[in-house]
C-alpha cells in the first residue's frame, strides 16, 4: 500500500535532541518548558510558503515572544507514493522561546499564537492552499502524515534516532468513513487520537458557535478574541473534538475535567453513582451537552496522559502493565507481545470508564479515583442542590382534562388533521401508550411527489447510524439513556460558578398544558416568559412568509436582549386574517438566528402547536432547536376521544394523555437510538435530518447544514399549502365541517393517498400521470389541490 488514510504519533518534546539538532542549525534553545516547538505543514509553492513563514515570525513577535528560527524536518519522500506523495507539504518546525512564561502560561500564549496564524493564512489563501499547524506546544509534538503506521518510521527519520526519548507516545492508524484522507485529518490531533464517531457533531458544532459571543477566561483575558472561531468546521468530528478539548484545558481544567465535561458517563437515577459525582456531571451537564457517540479516546497534555471510552461502551479498549513499569492501552491485546511472567495487570475500560497517567506523580490512576478528584475541586453537589429551581406540581399527573370542543375541529382543518391520523396514529399512541405497528416500506408517493396537501414535516428523513457506528438498543441500554434537558444554561463554558446552575430542570421534552402555565407563571428574574405567535397574513405569498418569519426572529431577538429567557412559539390563538406559520420553520429560524447573535444557549425554546402529533414532529422540532413542545391540539383530540368513548376500552382523558406522552417519550428514545445517540441535550439542534424534496434555497437559509440531495418546492409552495388548509378550516358546508378528509397514507382509498400497490394490483399507469391534466406528480397545477 502506497497511500494510507493516516497515521501518526503524539510524544513529549524530546529536549537532548533538538538541543543537538538546534546546534546544527545555529538556534540556541534553553531548558525544557522554556521553549515551544512547532510542527508545520507548508505549502508546495515557495512563494506561498515564504508569505505563510513571515506570518508566523511575525505573528510570534507581535505577541512578546522570541522568534529563534526554523528546522527543515527531513522527510524520506521515497517511503510515500501516489496521492500521499503528491499532495506532501514542505513539512518545517520552528522554534519559539517562552522563558518569561510559565509552563501553563507558555503553552496558552502558543495556543493563542497558533490560532491567529491560523486566522491571518485563512485571511490569505481562502482555503486555497495547504497550510496546517499539526502542534505547537512547549510540551508536545506531533510526527503524522497520509499513509500507514508502518509508513511513519519510514518516512520521518528523526523518529528512528536514538535521542528521541519520551515517556508516552499516542499513536493512531486511521480509517477514513464520514472524511477523505487528507494531511491534515491524520491523528493523533494536538491533544488527542480518537477511534469512533462523534453522531452529534453538527449539534455540537451549533451549540459552541452559539457560546463563542459570551466567552470569557481571565487567563485568556482580551486574548480570547483571538481564538475565535474555536472549531474549525471542515475537518472531521475527530478534529473538532480536540479543538474544544484543547480550549477547556487551556481554560484551567485538567484533561481528565475536560474529558468527563465532553463525553461524559451516564449518571442517571437509575445508575449507581456517589453523590459527589453526581453533582459534578449535573452541574457539567447544565454547561456542555455530551459530544455522543461510539468512542474510545486516548488524550495527553505531555505531563497527563489518559484514555476514555464513550457512556455506552461501544469501542473496545484494553490495557497491558507490565513489572517493569510499562504500559500499554490499545483497541485489541496483541498489539505488543508480552511474555506472561511481565504482566502485572491486564484489563478493559468499561462504559464511560477513564485511566490516566501521571508523570509528575509517576503512578497509574483508575476510573474512581480520577473521577472523585475532579469532583470533589468545587463543591458541585451543593452548587446544584442550592440553585435547583423547582417547580411546585411540575410533572405532577394529569389533571381532569377539558377538551376545547368549540375549536378543536377548525383546528383540525387548519392544521392538515386526516382521519388516519386520529384513528390510526393518536388512537394508539393514547390507548397502548406506544407507538402503532406497521409494516416496512410505503408505496404511497415522497411528499414532493404527493398531490395531496403535506405538512412540511413530512419532507424531511431522519438518517440512520452508518459504517461502523451502531445504533443502540433504547431499551435493552435504558441506563444510558435520557430525555433530561435544561433551560437557562450558561453561555460562558470556561468559568465555574454557582450560579451556573441556576437553572430549571426537565425529565422530557413533551410539556402538559398545566406544566405550560406553571412555567409561565414562574416570578423569577432569569426566567421570565413570553409568547411570540407564530402567524402571517391569510393568503399571503412566500415573501409574506418570509416576513413573517423575519419578524418573529427579530421580535425573539429583542425578548432575548431584554431579559426574556424562555421563548413560547405559538399558534394557539391566531390574530384574525391570520393563519399559522408552520412551526418547524419558525423554530429553526429563531434557532439559527439567536446562535449567531449569541443569544441563544441561555433562552429556550418551547413550542406551543396544533402541527405536531406524531413521534417524528416531535422529533424534528427538537432536532432544529426546540427546548420543549406542547402538542396542545393532539391533547384536545386526544380527550375529546376519550370522552366520547371512542377507544376499544373505557380510558380517562388523564390516563390517554398520560399514555400519550409516555409513547411520544419512548418514541424519541427509539428514533435517537437509530443515530447511536444516547441523549436529548446532545440531539437538540444537532439537525440529523436529510430534507427531500425542498429546494437548495430554502434549506440553506432556513434549515443550513442540512442535506438536500432531491430538491423540489421553496418557500411559495409552503405558503400556499398553509393558505390551503387555511380555506379548507373556514368553508361553511356541513358535509366538510363533519368529515376529515380520509388521509389514505396507510390505508388504501379512493380518494386518497396514491399507492404504487392497490386491491387490484400493481397500478403501472395512474401512478405517474394527474388524472386531470395528465402531467407528471409534483406541484404542478393547483387544481391537485382539495
Amino acid at each position: 500500500m502506497t497511500t494510507g488514510d493516516g497515521a501518526g504519533i503524539l510524544f513529549q518534546i524530546p529536549h537532548e535532541f533538538f538541543k543537538h539538532q538546534c546546534r546544527i542549525s545555529g538556534i540556541q534553545i534553553n531548558d525544557p518548558g522554556d521553549y515551544g516547538v512547532g510542527m508545520f505543514f507548508m505549502p508546495q509553492k515557495e512563494k506561498e510558503r515564504s508569505l505563510c513563514i513571515r506570518i508566523v515570525e511575525e505573528t510570534v513577535c507581535k505577541e512578546g515572544l522570541d522568534f529563534l528560527g526554523w528546522r527543515k524536518a527531513p522527510v524520506n519522500i521515497n517511503a510515500i507514493a501516489g496521492q500521499a506523495k503528491d499532495q506532501c507539504p514542505v513539512i518545517m518546525q520552528c522554534f519559539i522561546d517562552g522563558t518569561i512564561l510559565d509552563l501553563p502560561g507558555l503553552n496558552r500564549k502558543l495556543y493563542i499564537i497558533r490560532r491567529s496564524i491560523e486566522n491571518k493564512a485563512l485571511d490569505c489563501f481562502k482555503n486555497k492552499t495547504a497550510f496546517y499547524i499539526p502542534s505547537l506546544s512547549a510540551t508536545t509534538i506531533v510526527y503524522k502524515g497520509m499513509f500507514t503506521a508502518n509508513q511513519l518510521s519510514d518516512f520521518y527519520p528523526d523518529l528512528t534516532h536514538q535521542q528521541i526519548v519520551s515517556a508516552m507516545a499516542v499513536v493512531h492508524q486511521r480509517y477514513s468513513t464520514n472524511t477523505f484522507p487528507a494531511w491534515e485529518l491524520a491523528q493523533p490531533f494536538r491533544f488527542l487520537a480518537h477511534n469512533g464517531e462523534i453522531n452529534t457533531i453538527r449539534g455540537n458544532l451549533n451549540h459552541i458557535r452559539s457560546r463563542e459571543p459570551l466567552l470569557s477566561s481571565d487567563l485568556f483575558g482580551s486574548d480570547l478574541k483571538k481564538i475565535m472561531p474555536v472549531v474549525n468546521e471542515k475537518g472531521s468530528d475527530s478534529s473538532c473534538l480536540d479543538n474544544v478539548f484543547e480550549l477547556l484545558t487551556q481554560a484551567g481544567r485538567s484533561p481528565a475535567h475536560s474529558m468527563m465535561m465532553m463525553v461524559p458517563q451516564a449518571w442517571g437515577k437509575k445508575y449507581p453513582l456517589g453523590n459527589d459525582l453526581r453533582g459534578f456531571f449535573e452541574y457539567h451537564a447544565g454547561m456542555m451537552e455530551p459530544w455522543d457517540g461510539p468512542a474510545a479516546i486516548a488524550f495527553s497534555n505531555g505531563i497527563q496522559t489518559g484514555a476514555q471510552l464513550d457512556r455506552n461502551g461501544l469501542r473496545p479498549a484494553r490495557y497491558t502493565i507490565t513489572k517493569n513499569g510499562f504500559m500499554v492501552f490499545v483497541s485489541e491485546t496483541g498489539v505488543l507481545d508480552f511474555t506472561p511472567e511481565e504482566i502485572m495487570e491486564k484489563g478493559a475500560l468499561r462504559p464511560g470508564e477513564m485511566i490516566l497517567v501521571d508523570f509528575n506523580k509517576k503512578r497509574i490512576m483508575k476510573n474512581n479515583e480520577i473521577k472523585n478528584l475532579c469532583a470533589r475541586k468545587h463543591p458541585y453537589r451543593r452548587w446544584v442542590k442550592e440553585n435547583k429551581i423547582s417547580i411546585r406540581g411540575f410533572y405532577a399527573g394529569i389533571d381532569c382534562f377539558n377538551p376545547d370542543t368549540e375549536h378543536i375541529f377548525f383546528r383540525k382543518k387548519l392544521f392538515g388533521y386526516t382521519r388516519e391520523d386520529e384513528q390510526i396514529i393518536l388512537a394508539a399512541l393514547a390507548r397502548d401508550g406506544q407507538e402503532p405497528v406497521g409494516s416496512m416500506g410505503t408505496d404511497s408517493p415522497l411528499a414532493v411527489f404527493s398531490e395531496k396537501n403535506q405538512m412540511l414535516y413530512a419532507y424531511f428523513k431522519q438518517l440512520f447510524a452508518q459504517v461502523t457506528n451502531p445504533p443502540i438498543d433504547s431499551v435493552r441500554e435504558e441506563l444510558v439513556m435520557s430525555l433530561m434537558t435544561f433551560f437557562g444554561n450558561p453561555g460562558n463554558i470556561l468559568v465555574e460558578r454557582p450560579k451556573n446552575s441556576r437553572l430549571i430542570k426537565i425529565k422530557h421534552p413533551i410539556i402538559s398544558n398545566e406544566d405550560l402555565k406553571r412555567i409561565e407563571a414562574l416570578n423569577i428574574e432569569r426566567f421570565r416568559c413570553s409568547r411570540v405567535a407564530l402567524e402571517y397574513p391569510a393568503g399571503g405569498d412566500g415573501s409574506a412568509l418570509e416576513t413573517a418569519v423575519d419578524r418573529i426572529c427579530r421580535h425573539c431577538e429583542h425578548l432575548v436582549e431584554t431579559g426574556v429567557s424562555v421563548l413560547i412559539l405559538s399558534d394557539k390563538t391566531l390574530s384574525q386574517g391570520m393563519a399559522p406559520v408552520p412551526a418547524l420553520l419558525a423554530v429553526s429560524a429563531v434557532n439559527q438566528f439567536l446562535g449567531k447573535k449569541g443569544l441563544r444557549t441561555g433562552s429556550g425554546i418551547i413550542v406551543e402547536t396544533g402541527e405536531a402529533r406524531e413521534v417524528m414532529h416531535m422529533a424534528l422540532l427538537l432536532g432544529y432547536g426546540a427546548t420543549a413542545v406542547n402538542p396542545y391540539l393532539a391533547f384536545d383530540i386526544i380527550a375529546a376521544m376519550a370522552v366520547k368513548n371512542t377507544f376499544d376500552r373505557p380510558i380517562d382523558t388523564t390516563t390517554a394523555i398520560e399514555n400519550y406522552i409516555k409513547s411520544i417519550c419512548k418514541g424519541l428514545l427509539k428514533i435517537m437510538s437509530k443515530m447511536g445517540i444516547s441523549t436529548l441535550r446532545s440531539y437538540r439542534s444537532a439537525q440529523i435530518f436529510q430534507a427531500v424534496g425542498l429546494n437548495a434555497d430554502l434549506v440553506n437559509r432556513y434549515f443550513p447544514n442540512t442535506a438536500t440531495h432531491v430538491e423540489g418546492i421553496g418557500i411559495n409552495e409552503i405558503a400556499r399549502e398553509t393558505n390551503e388548509r387555511y380555506r379548507a378550516a373556514f368553508k361553511t358546508s356541513q358535509d366538510i365541517l363533519t368529515l376529515l378528509p380520509c388521509g389514505g397514507k396507510y390505508n388504501f382509498r379512493k380518494d386518497g393517498e396514491r399507492h404504487l400497490f392497490t386491491k387490484t394490483g400493481f397500478r403501472s399507469r395512474g401512478w405517474h400521470h394527474c388524472g386531470r391534466c395528465g402531467k407528471g406528480p409534483g406541484r404542478h397545477s393547483p387544481h391537485q389541490r382539495t
